[in-house]
């Protein structure tokens, strides 16, 4: 989302990609990307995690990624239904990446493994 945006305000994209500038203004990616990066290094600092410090940090970037859809600051811009599910595959992906059982995370809750964002998400 970020890298398509910037190559075109650089110039990279030709005119008929001008409008995911708009679409994706710089306010946006930066304050995901801040995000998920934090998410990141949060996830890479668990060492056998117990499930509710799992939870706890998908929780965090959840609440945290609802705040940058609302913020008014981005003219209006937010996440659409395809980053919505980018956004719950890249979280789910993370996990995944650092040793988390994602499918059994979610079984012990009782959910599926695409729901594991869904009791604190808005976007």
């Amino acid at each position: 989302m970020a890298e398509v945006a910037r190559d075109v305000e650089a110039g990279i994209l030709g005119p008929e990609c001008a409008g995911v500038a708009e679409m994706y203004p710089e306010s946006l990616l930066r304050a995901t990307d801040s995000v998920l990066e934090a998410f990141e290094a949060e996830v890479c600092a668990l060492v056998e995690p117990s499930d509710e410090e799992i939870f706890g940090t998908v929780e965090r970037v959840v609440l945290a990624l609802n705040s940058v859809d609302e913020d008014v600051d981005h003219g209006g811009a937010g996440f659409c239904t395809e980053e919505r599910e980018q956004l719950c595959a890249y979280i789910d992906l993370t996990l995944g990446e650092h040793g988390v059982d994602v499918a059994a995370l979610a079984a012990r809750r009782g959910i599926d493994r695409a729901e594991i964002t869904d009791a604190w998400r808005d976007w």
